[in-house]
């Protein structure tokens, strides 16, 4: 797996738990202190996450962390 492949899979997975959850992308972007732009870029794996970040989104979607990269 690329890393290109890797960003899209994570950000196909928050989009995931996020809409499972009924969470509007602006809502989840208010959660974790970032700007609508922010979540739009990391949903459609166009940025690298710090850990601290997906921290912030496991928290925001009230899932673990790892729960972020298991989208095998």
């Amino acid at each position: 797996m690329d890393d290109r492949q890797l960003f899209f899979g994570i950000g196909e997975r928050i989009r995931q738990l996020r809409t499972e959850r009924g969470i509007s992308q602006q809502d989840l972007a208010a959660l974790c202190d970032f700007e609508k732009s922010n979540m739009s870029r990391i949903e459609s794996g166009k940025t690298n996450l710090t850990l601290k970040n997906m921290y912030k989104i496991s928290r925001a979607l009230g899932v673990r962390l790892s729960e972020l990269v298991d989208f095998e």
